[in-house]
């Protein structure tokens, strides 16, 4: 056995520890998704329970808090398994995260006592569950840090975004909640209104970017034009400055509550479709490292397969490079902030976060590029996947180009030699 076997072994051996704790991580994702799906009705609610003066959804309220502990007694549970675990996974930052997140749990009885009594404005209420759904979101795109998987990477990502979306959808629910209800959108109050419709959309197309198949088959299928053609209506009607009658504001402020819900409501089959697959993608990996284990156990006169393919583990492309800075702006995202100030400092902080996606975004592509050349080079120069990566790497050394550069001129090529064939 040589020197380097044993620390392949251990090298496979922490691979499936990784895994394994991603796993847990996929199904702590899946009870924070639930909570967040309660607390946004709880705002909702609480929103035309509120701005009504108690007129409006008191039952709803009260339902809607009993779902929320129920959800949240599970989440916690999550939440102590991880951060008790006796070999902890989860990285310093993420359990920073979760530490704040149960700080804010420990006051909602407050919160919820308040809103009962209206002892605070509808604004105070949103701004409060706000800060509480985006500690929530924010540990969600902390466990992206925990994953040098590439594909696992790629589906936290989209689930982050798919939930962030959802959330802004739900923070339109409660501003058009209180509009309807008042019977009229100020200025600050209507450019909130657009602003989060417009965020929903870049979140979601991030999302379909880098979604895998069955989420976007999910996506496809749950969404009703019916119910988002009346939304649309009622949403321009929201952006002109009109005066309603009292029974009007209620007939309104509950359509709009009804319809927005069920729009909510197929976005989280979508979320637990992405869910789903992203908790088969970990149980996948983990038998396929167990595999891997197995074989390179085995003596053999050769050395035993890596793990995976040289090329990535020599430019880290599996690795999650730029996901920090990605992280730190979504801490930052005005996810938290109040209802009016929603609307301040948005178009500088949507700037660097579109300017770190286009980062993800940027090594994800060029990893497609260099695996396409390397299957062609394989192709038609009959080399392993290894000898195919070095000649693709000198190639573009001699010539001075990235190895993305090279893939791509590889690509145009054979595209180019493909016409002239036919």
């Amino acid at each position: 056995m040589t020197s380097g076997h044993p620390l392949l072994l251990r090298a496979l051996r922490l691979d499936i520890d990784n895994l394994r704790h991603l796993a847990a991580t996929a199904h702590l994702v899946g009870d924070i998704s639930r909570f967040i799906h309660v607390l946004q009705r709880e705002r909702g609610a609480s929103t035309l329970y509120l701005a009504s003066q108690g007129r409006q959804f008191a039952d709803r309220c009260e339902a809607f808090v009993i779902a929320s502990q129920q959800a949240g007694t599970l989440m916690r549970h999550r939440l102590e398994t991880l951060s008790e675990e006796a070999r902890p996974q989860a990285t310093p930052h993420l359990l920073r995260r979760i530490a704040s997140v149960w700080l804010a749990l420990d006051d909602l009885p407050r919160l919820r006592t308040a809103v009962a009594t209206l002892s605070l404005s509808a604004d105070a209420a949103t701004h409060a569950f706000n800060q509480l759904i985006s500690g929530l979101l924010a540990i969600v795109f902390e466990t992206a840090n925990t994953s040098a998987d590439h594909d696992i990477t790629r589906t936290l990502v989209a689930i982050f975004h798919l939930m962030q979306g959802k959330e802004l959808a739900g923070q339109e629910r409660a501003c058009g909640a209180f509009g309807f209800t008042q019977g009229r959108f100020d200025d600050a109050h209507r450019q909130l209104f657009e602003q989060l419709i417009h965020d929903q959309a870049r979140c979601f197309d991030t999302f379909m970017e880098f979604a895998g198949d069955a989420s976007r088959a999910a996506w496809q299928e749950a969404l009703s034009r019916q119910t988002q053609a009346h939304i649309e209506a009622l949403r321009e009607s929201a952006g002109r400055a009109s005066e309603a009658s009292s029974r009007d504001c209620v007939r309104l402020s509950e359509s709009w509550y009804e319809l927005t819900t069920r729009r909510i409501d197929r976005l989280k089959v979508v979320e637990d479709a992405a869910i789903d697959e992203l908790t088969r993608l970990c149980h996948d990996k983990i038998a396929k490292a167990h595999t891997a284990l197995e074989q390179a156990s085995k003596p053999a006169p050769s050395s035993p397969a890596l793990s995976c393919a040289p090329g990535e583990q020599l430019l880290g492309l599996g690795g999650t490079a730029g996901l920090g800075e990605l992280t730190e702006s979504a801490f930052t995202s005005p996810l938290g902030r109040s209802l009016i100030e929603l609307t301040h400092a948005q178009s500088s902080r949507l700037q660097n976060l579109s300017d770190e996606l286009e980062n993800t975004r940027k090594t994800l592509r060029e990893r497609k590029l260099i695996e396409r050349a390397k299957g062609l080079i394989m192709a038609h120069q009959s080399m392993s996947e290894e000898q195919a990566y070095r000649f693709l790497r000198k190639t573009s050394m001699d010539q001075s180009k990235s190895m993305a550069s090279m893939a791509q001129s590889i690509l145009d090529l054979s595209s180019m030699l493909a016409r002239r064939e036919r």
